[in-house]
C-alpha cells in the first residue's frame, strides 16, 4: 500500500514547496517541512486545490444527461455512461483515488504536526479545524464512491476504503469498513466544530471551511446515515449562520454561483466545461420541470437546437459544494422521516416560494397540502433532483434511496443499470489494486 499512497505524495510535496521561494530556506540542505502558521496555511491551500473534481463524471451515471455520440469527448465518457466498469476503454476518464489521498495526506501533516509546531492563536485553531473538515469531506466522498451505501445493519461488515491518518512511510494500509470510515468522518467533524472560529467565509475565501460549512457537511453525512433527528439538528445549526434563499421572482440569478447569497462552501467544480461539449440534458429529466412556472428552468438550461444544455456550470464561478437550498431539502426530508409531514411540507414550500412564479404558488401549496405522506415523499425527492440538478448530488442520492433502474442509449444500443445493481458502488481503480493487492 505504501508505494501507491506515499511516493506520489513525496513528489507532490517537493514540487509544491520548491515552487514557492519562501519555503526554500526554511531548513538547511533543501528540507522543506511546513512549521509556521503561514507555511501550513499555504499547505492547506494546496490541499483545497488538490481536492478532486470528480462529480462531473458521476453525472453520466445518472438520469440527468444523455451522451452526445458525435462529440469528440464521447470516448472519454462512453464507458462511464454505459456503466462499463470492468475492462473500460483506456481513453475512459478515471475516477479519483490517489487525488483524494493526496488531499488527506496534506491535512494529516497539518493535524499531526501543526498541533505542536504552530504557535497558539485563533488562526491556528481555524486552520486545524479546516484540516479536520477537509479530511472528513474527502473520506465521506471516498466512502460514497467505493463503499456500499451506509446501512446500519451491514455497515460494520461492508468494505469501504483504507484509512490513512498519519504521514508514515512504513505504514501498510487495508480497506476498513463503511462503519469505520463514517466514524472517522464524524470524529473529524466533531474536532472541526470544536476548532473552527469563522462563522462564514468572506467572498473569495469561501472555498475554505467555516462553522456554517462544517454543520452543512454534518447534516449531509447524517442524512446519508439515516440519522434523521441529528441531521435536522445539524441543518438547523448551519441555517443559523446562513438561511438566505435567492428569490428567483425578484433576482433571476443562479443560486449555485460562488458569489450567491446561498453559497456556504464553494470548493468544487461540480460540472466542468467538457460536459457541455459531450452531453445534452436528458429529455425525461427536462420534462420533469414545469417550463412555464418553474423559474429554475430558464436559468438552469439553455436551448441548443431541439435539445438543452446546462447553464449551471462550465465556469469557475459555479464552484459549489454546499449551499442553503440543500439544507432546506435536508431539513424537509428529515422532518418527513421523523413523522412530521406537515412541518416538512412547510419547509419545502418555503424553498419553492423562491423558485416558482408567485401566480403558480397557491395551486402548488394546495396540491402539496393535500398529498398523502407517500405521494409527498416522491414530490420532495423530485424537487430535490430539480433544485440540485447537475451539482453532483444525483448519483449519491440514487445510491442512498431507490437505486432505481436506469437505461442509457448510445449508438442505437440500449444499456441498463438494474435496480439495486452492484454497479451502484464503484470498483477500486485498476492502478490502486495493482499496487495494493489487499484491496
Amino acid at each position: 500500500m505504501k508505494k501507491f499512497f506515499y511516493i506520489p505524495l513525496a513528489l507532490i510535496l517537493a514540487m509544491s514547496f520548491t515552487a514557492c521561494d519562501k519555503y526554500l530556506d526554511i531548513e538547511p540542505e533543501g528540507k522543506v517541512i511546513p512549521k509556521t502558521l503561514e507555511e501550513n496555511r499555504a499547505l492547506i491551500t494546496t490541499a483545497y486545490q488538490a481536492f478532486p473534481r470528480h462529480k462531473s463524471r458521476l453525472a453520466f451515471r445518472t438520469d440527468e444527461l444523455q451522451l452526445n455520440e458525435y462529440s469528440t469527448d464521447a470516448p472519454y465518457y462512453k464507458d462511464i455512461y454505459i456503466w462499463k466498469d470492468t475492462d473500460a476503454d483506456p481513453q475512459t476518464g478515471a475516477y479519483p483515488w490517489i487525488q483524494f489521498y493526496n488531499t488527506i495526506f496534506y491535512t494529516n501533516h497539518i493535524i499531526n504536526e501543526g498541533e505542536t509546531s504552530i504557535t497558539a492563536s485563533a488562526e491556528k485553531e481555524q486552520l486545524l479545524g479546516e484540516a479536520h473538515a477537509l479530511r472528513a469531506y474527502a473520506y465521506f466522498d471516498l466512502a460514497n464512491l467505493y463503499g456500499k451505501p451506509y446501512d446500519h445493519a451491514t455497515a460494520a461488515n461492508d468494505k469501504a476504503v483504507p484509512l490513512a491518518l498519519e504521514v508514515d512511510l512504513e505504514q501498510v494500509f487495508k480497506a476498513v469498513s463503511v462503519q469505520e470510515v463514517y466514524q472517522q468522518v464524524l470524529t473529524d467533524i466533531e474536532a472541526a466544530k470544536n476548532r473552527l472560529n469563522t462563522d462564514t467565509q468572506v467572498l473569495g475565501l469561501n472555498y475554505r471551511f467555516s462553522k456554517a460549512a462544517i454543520f452543512a457537511l454534518e447534516a449531509r453525512v447524517l442524512l446519508y446515515m439515516n440519522q434523521w433527528k441529528k441531521a435536522l439538528e445539524a441543518a438547523d445549526k448551519a441555517l443559523s449562520y446562513n438561511n438566505s434563499l435567492v428569490d428567483l421572482n425578484t433576482t433571476p440569478s443562479l443560486p449555485n454561483s460562488f458569489d450567491s447569497p446561498e453559497s456556504i462552501l464553494a470548493l468544487e467544480d461540480v460540472y466542468q466545461a467538457s460536459l457541455n461539449n459531450a452531453a445534452y440534458i436528458d429529455n425525461d429529466f427536462i420534462n420533469t420541470y414545469d417550463q412555464d412556472n418553474d423559474l429554475r428552468f430558464g436559468l438552469y438550461f439553455v436551448q441548443d437546437g431541439s435539445r438543452y444544455k446546462s447553464n449551471k456550470g462550465g465556469d469557475q464561478k459555479f464552484k459549489c459544494s454546499f449551499r442553503v437550498a440543500e439544507l432546506y431539502l435536508i431539513k424537509a426530508e428529515s422532518l418527513l422521516k421523523t413523522g412530521k409531514t406537515e412541518a416538512s411540507k412547510e419547509v419545502l414550500l418555503s424553498l419553492l416560494r423562491n423558485r416558482y412564479t408567485k401566480e403558480h404558488m397557491p395551486s402548488m401549496e394546495t396540491a402539496i397540502s393535500n398529498m398523502s405522506a407517500e405521494a409527498y415523499e416522491g414530490s420532495l425527492y423530485d424537487e430535490r433532483a430539480k433544485e440540485l440538478a447537475l451539482e453532483g448530488h444525483k448519483w449519491f442520492d440514487l445510491r442512498r434511496t431507490t437505486q432505481q433502474e436506469i437505461k442509457h442509449t448510445f449508438n442505437g444500443d440500449t444499456y441498463t443499470l438494474d435496480k439495486n445493481d452492484p454497479r451502484y458502488t464503484l470498483l477500486y481503480p485498476a492502478d490502486a489494486k495493482l499496487n495494493n493487492p489487499d484491496l
